[in-house]
């Protein structure tokens, strides 16, 4: 048996690190730089577009990954020495500390940066360079906006009341697949009483947990899902606002900031450096709330509650998501609660 378990972890060892989801290059600039992000090419490509033309030395190759493969291959860039990403930017913001507290990135500092609230910064190495709110999307179509549940209470008496109106019919991540989902339901676990109570509304309606944002909208926009619990508004505003619709939680809302470090042995740290400070510019900002990746969680016509608002910090107690008792805790708890509904 140990001898099984050698060769598997070899078999597990040399197989190839997962690749990205897709590429795109922006620019024609001489100095290539690589950025390896979990942003969605079409919803980020004003901002690099514009990026670039200000900087016409530049050239950018942008990866998309999802948010697991990313950090394994961040992590084993680290590890390994070999040449890293110039750039990595990434939603699930626990994973970002993990490798900023092992070591995996360099320091920047500038005006701009130290001018950042304590909340988006962590040891010169992490910045938050997004506000994105944790949302209930809802298809417009199937349910009228009296009807859509505004806090957990809410969603728990609505699966309670009605459950086989929405039998298969709600989705949220699988926190196993998603880093971002991970962190979302981490958060909830240390912030709501209802927690427990949601995962057991979930397998009691068969809800259905799934990978990825657009995945989710895209289901909720066709009327596949009557709404999805916990998604990034930001994928939401990207969608067809004619068939989708969302709700910033009543109770609480976990605000999100998409974290951006500077690898150690990045080939053009300088250049990096130039993004970081171009994606904090009025210019940048305002495209970035154009595609929704910023909300101005103090304007009464978002629509959230300043008491309502909870920031998601990027600190060393997002470390503790990362720990191995906890996280295997979570997961465990995650998985025979999505097992005992059946879903396929």
């Amino acid at each position: 048996m140990k001898i099984l378990r050698l060769a598997a972890a070899l078999v597990l060892l040399a197989s190839p690190l997962p690749a990205q989801e897709a590429t795109a290059r922006f620019g024609e600039g001489g100095t290539e730089v690589l950025v390896r992000s979990t942003t969605d090419i079409q919803i980020i490509r004003p901002v690099i577009e514009r990026f670039v033309t200000r900087n016409p030395d530049l050239s950018i190759r942008y990866e998309q990954w999802g948010s697991n493969a990313l950090f394994d291959r961040s992590r084993a860039d680290c590890q390994s020495g070999d040449a890293p990403a110039d750039a990595i930017v990434s939603s699930a913001v626990q994973q970002m500390v993990w490798l900023v507290n092992a070591g995996c990135a360099q320091p920047y500092r500038s005006a701009v940066t130290l001018a950042l609230p304590q909340a988006r910064r962590w040891r010169d190495e992490l910045w938050g360079i997004t506000t994105e709110p944790a949302v209930i999307a809802y298809n417009k179509d199937l349910l009228s906006a009296e009807d859509v549940p505004r806090s957990r209470f809410a969603l728990l008496d609505a699966m309670r009341d009605n459950p086989e109106f929405y039998r298969k019919r709600i989705a949220t991540y699988d926190i196993s697949e998603s880093g971002l989902g991970f962190l979302f339901a981490y958060s909830d676990s240390l912030e709501a009483t209802t927690f427990g109570a949601l995962l057991e509304g979930f397998a009691r309606i068969e809800a259905v947990a799934t990978c990825c944002s657009a995945e989710i909208i895209a289901g909720v926009a066709d009327g596949t899902y009557l709404l999805a619990y916990n998604v990034l508004g930001s994928y939401v505003l990207n969608a067809d606002a004619a068939t989708v619709g969302m709700v910033l939680p009543e109770d609480y809302t976990l605000v999100l900031s998409r974290g951006l470090m500077i690898p150690k042995g990045a080939a053009q740290p300088a250049a990096a450096g130039r993004l970081l400070e171009f994606l904090f510019t009025a210019e940048a900002q305002s495209l970035l709330a154009q595609a929704g990746l910023v909300v101005d969680t103090d304007d009464d016509d978002a629509g959230m509650d300043v008491g309502a608002r909870r920031f998601i910090p990027l600190s060393p107690t997002l470390l503790v998501a990362r720990d191995a008792s906890h996280r295997d805790l979570l997961l465990r708890f995650w998985s025979e609660t999505f097992r005992q509904a059946e879903i396929p």
